[in-house]
């Protein structure tokens, strides 16, 4: 219901937009589509990625190296995949459910969506591009540090 909801927000406002300015409506909707289609082939292998390693990979596996009984190591195994794994939070959340049902830690779970929301190993190349060395070492280092905090109040305040 809200996916319907939320398309028929999206195509009132596009319907509104082309009703003040036509061309620039049109100049928006090339530039969206430009942007998706370079975007597409990387997301597309990450999605088809996750689906193998999870039809691959067995529940006591993930419980193995990501379970409640892996403590830190499990937590920083998580952080490092996280790091450098470019996912965009739509696909993360649902991942991460679907992880912690086939027996994965709330906190190995929290740290790997945090690291993956806020640390960017992939990206830190454009980043030190547009805002310097220094200031994307200093924000990715206080990201991963705050990925662990997260990761330990959620494990003391989520029980499973």
């Amino acid at each position: 219901m809200f996916t319907l909801i939320a398309y028929i927000l999206a195509i009132s406002a596009l319907i509104f937009s082309f009703t003040k300015d036509k061309e620039k409506t049109k100049t928006s909707l090339a530039k969206a589509y430009k942007s998706f289609s370079s975007i597409l082939p990387d997301f597309a292998s990450v999605l088809a990625l996750v689906g193998i390693l999870l039809t691959y990979i067995s529940p006591q596996l993930i419980v193995k190296f990501l379970g409640e009984k892996s403590g830190f190591g499990g937590m920083f195994l998580s952080s490092i995949v996280g790091s450098i794994t470019l996912i965009p939070g739509f696909i993360a959340f649902p991942l991460a459910k679907s992880v912690l049902d086939r027996g994965a830690g709330i906190m190995q779970v929290a740290v790997f969506v945090s690291t993956l929301m806020m640390v960017g190993i992939v990206t830190a190349p454009l980043e030190i591009k547009y805002f310097g060395k220094k200031e994307t070492l200093l924000r990715n280092g206080l990201s991963y540090i705050y990925s662990f905090i997260a990761a330990l109040i959620l494990g003391m305040v989520v029980k499973p």
